[in-house]
């Protein structure tokens, strides 16, 4: 698929971050859209951002929905087909994702299965809601983002990150599965797998705010909580008040935007320019590619901390996607 234009596109959590800016740059190209998230106010953005840019006739419709609820996901499918009048889509962007619950030991069970639900069940339900659309297409692409965090499951020796590394794991292993199946069964469509690194974008604000850690709306107890989150990250928090602690996480949210070696447009163009080229594996950052070959070199020393050290001397490594 050489070309966007007259296609439809589905995109999972295209509110912000990667799935806005694959919406703008899609829609720009003439491709009409039908976009999804939990925030109706975040898509509505999208939604005026690529209209500002589409050339004359070019449809984007929006749904509100959580990806790991099936049946959301295909009432979205309905609403895709009832908005664009068709039976069929040819890209489907299973984008979305939040970031959370890093140990499976001290983390709350809710949480942990949220995160892995989102991020693994979110990819599943969304292949097997939108498919039978694939399918019906004359060309088709499918496209899942996992992250590098799906073939390495850490952010440091000094950082738990299990739920989020799983269903990235997952999210791999299940999109390689399907080459094979697709081009066995379905060669008219293609698959690819998208692995970013450290990507400037939402994830870290809007994680935040669905798992109800929103540090302005924050109880004095979910504070105490934060507080021993620090405390597992190395930090001493006793000496500093609620909200010290509060304006500490909104700048770290800040800074994964701010100090992203990659921003979300430039991620969305990689990822785009893989898919025309339909190639099934789509590395996202020089970090992304750096990694990578560390993790081939030397598999049984990926998670010691020698490994750490000799990523960051290369990538200046900081936060994981």
């Amino acid at each position: 698929m050489d070309r966007f234009e007259g296609r439809i596109a589905v995109i999972t959590g295209g509110g912000t971050g990667m799935g806005r800016a694959l919406a703008t740059q899609l829609s720009n190209e003439g491709c009409h859209l039908a976009l999804c998230d939990v925030s109706e106010e975040a898509m509505a953005q999208t939604k005026t951002l690529c209209e500002q840019g589409a050339p004359k006739g070019t449809r984007v419709s929006t749904f509100v929905a959580d990806v790991s609820d099936e049946s959301r996901l295909l009432a979205f499918r309905a609403a895709v087909a009832e908005a664009h009048q068709t039976d069929h889509i040819n890209l489907l962007f299973n984008n979305a994702g939040i970031a959370g619950a890093g140990s499976f030991i001290l983390d709350e069970r809710e949480e942990w299965e949220k995160i892995f639900a989102v991020c693994w069940e979110g990819v599943y339900f969304g292949t097997r809601s939108f498919l039978p659309m694939l399918l019906a297409s004359d060309a088709g692409h499918l496209i899942n983002t996992s992250s590098v965090n799906g073939f390495w499951a850490s952010l440091g020796p000094m950082t738990a990150h299990t739920s989020y590394s799983a269903a990235k794991f997952a999210v791999k292993g299940f999109t390689e599965a399907l080459i094979n199946d697709f081009r066995i069964n379905a060669p008219h469509v293609k698959v690819s797998l998208v692995m970013p690194g450290h990507i400037g974008t939402e994830i870290v604000h809007n994680s935040g705010k669905i798992l109800g850690r929103d540090p302005k709306e924050m109880s004095d107890e979910e504070l105490v909580d934060a507080r021993d989150r620090m405390s597992r990250l190395g930090f001493d928090s006793s000496g500093i008040s609620d909200d010290q602690i509060r304006q500490a996480m909104i700048e770290r949210a800040d800074a994964f935007v701010t100090e992203a070696p990659m921003t979300a447009d430039e991620a969305a163009k990689v990822i785009l320019d893989g898919v025309r080229a339909e190639r099934w594996r789509i590395l996202v950052g020089e970090d992304a590619l750096t990694l990578d070959r560390l993790v081939r070199e030397a598999p049984e020393e990926a998670y010691e901390p020698s490994f750490t050290e000799r990523l960051q001397s290369e990538t200046q490594w900081n936060l994981g996607s």
